[in-house]
């Protein structure tokens, strides 16, 4: 159960991406949200790290 969300901000000359990310944590079994900033080529591989 992965959920996902990207947003596409401008800044300047630049495109980047915010991308937010659903983790389960294996010590205390909740879910807890990652986000990070990064290029549009790189969205894919955030989401599927583990």
């Amino acid at each position: 159960m992965a959920k996902k969300s990207v947003a596409t901000l401008q800044t300047g000359s630049k495109r980047l991406t915010k991308a937010i990310k659903m983790v389960k944590s294996p010590k205390s079994g909740s879910y807890t949200f990652v986000e990070a900033i990064m290029a549009p080529e790189m969205v894919n591989d955030f989401l599927n790290k583990k």
